[in-house]
């Protein structure tokens, strides 16, 4: 009984830490946004709270489903085109979550 209830705890701790590593994740995109996109206020953006604001939260979701999340991006922000280009999946993923948190029918961020 103890063997059997010790592997039921470590399946858990297992799968919980799997789910955890999966998801995206709204401030580690503002923290991609405010290291990486700074080049975006020379289009007018000055901070990560105006390029997310740019869209509603479907739009923001429309443009991820259709697969022109990307492209939207590198419209709104042509000066850091290159390096959203170069983004990997998982910084693609946190910056959407940012984005449709802190969009323009969403919450305000505390900073940037």
């Amino acid at each position: 009984m103890k063997k059997a209830t010790s592997l039921l705890l470590a399946a858990l701790v297992a799968a919980s830490a799997f789910t955890t590593v999966a998801s995206a994740d709204a401030k580690k995109g503002q923290k991609y946004y405010l290291k990486k996109l700074k080049v975006c206020k020379k289009d007018g953006l000055k901070t990560g709270a105006n390029f997310a604001a740019k869209n509603d939260r479907d739009t923001w979701a429309t443009l991820k489903e259709d697969g022109e999340l990307v492209d939207a991006w590198k419209e709104l922000c042509p000066s850091g085109a290159s390096k959203i280009g170069k983004m990997k999946q998982k910084d693609i993923d946190d910056l959407y979550d940012f984005c449709w948190q802190y969009a323009s029918d969403g919450d305000v961020p505390s900073c940037g």
